[in-house]
């Protein structure tokens, strides 16, 4: 079977991955994550995302009895980084993805702000689109144009999917470039194993909480 946490030890004692995948950033190269559907806990549910050193980046724990309507992306020190919320009582499937801790920040001062909506493409004719992030109105993130919008294309499901960043011309037409790519990972066995590869200058983070919505939406 195919080895997917060779350095889990070394990553849980020093959080070495997130500057190892700055300095990819950096150096203007993509990132590379290998993404497991699994959690390190014990009957838990989630993802473990190592980089190409095989160090841990983010992880997600669904524990038993937890909401499954509420994501919390974290770093590789438990540090929450982005929440996904699926939004209640909408007429289209649609989730919320907000910076921090959207719970623990909620009876606060500040609440977290929200970054962007995801809605799933619901067309009734044949197309490639899968969904489409939104951003917030004052979405503050940093890097994010206040024009700009993602749409994802491929199946979720065949872990082949490609996603890019869409802003409009001063001609009023759109222009796309690829921020993201997930594919099939070599010699893994099933699909709860995979690739993403993130290209320079776009938000790994957030290129994880999409896979995460993607995969809610494919079970829902």
């Amino acid at each position: 079977m195919t080895k997917v946490h060779p350095n889990v030890a070394a990553a849980a004692a020093v959080a070495s991955s997130p500057a190892a995948a700055a300095a990819e950033e950096e150096k203007g190269e993509a990132v590379s994550l290998t993404v497991w559907r699994r959690s390190l806990l014990f009957n838990g549910k989630g993802f473990t995302v190592f980089d190409s050193n095989g160090d841990l980046v983010f992880r997600v724990e669904t524990y038993a009895g937890g909401s499954p309507r509420e994501v919390v992306l974290m770093d590789a020190d438990g540090r929450a980084l982005l929440t996904i919320r699926r939004k209640k009582l909408s007429l289209a499937d649609e989730w919320l993805i907000y910076d921090g801790d959207a719970a623990a920040s909620s009876s606060a001062p500040t609440p977290a702000p929200k970054r962007f909506t995801a809605r799933r493409n619901m067309s009734l004719l044949p197309t490639k689109s899968l969904a489409r992030l939104s951003p917030a109105r004052a979405s503050g993130g940093a890097g994010d144009a206040p024009s700009c919008r993602y749409d994802v294309e491929g199946s979720y499901a065949s872990r082949s999917l490609d996603m890019f960043a869409c802003t409009s011309s001063a001609s009023g037409g759109d222009q796309r470039r690829r921020v993201a790519t997930v594919c099939r990972k070599e010699a893994a066995v099933g699909p709860d194993v995979f690739r993403l590869v993130v290209e320079p200058g776009f938000e790994p983070a957030l290129a994880m909480a999409v896979v995460i919505v993607l995969d809610q939406m494919n079970a829902s």
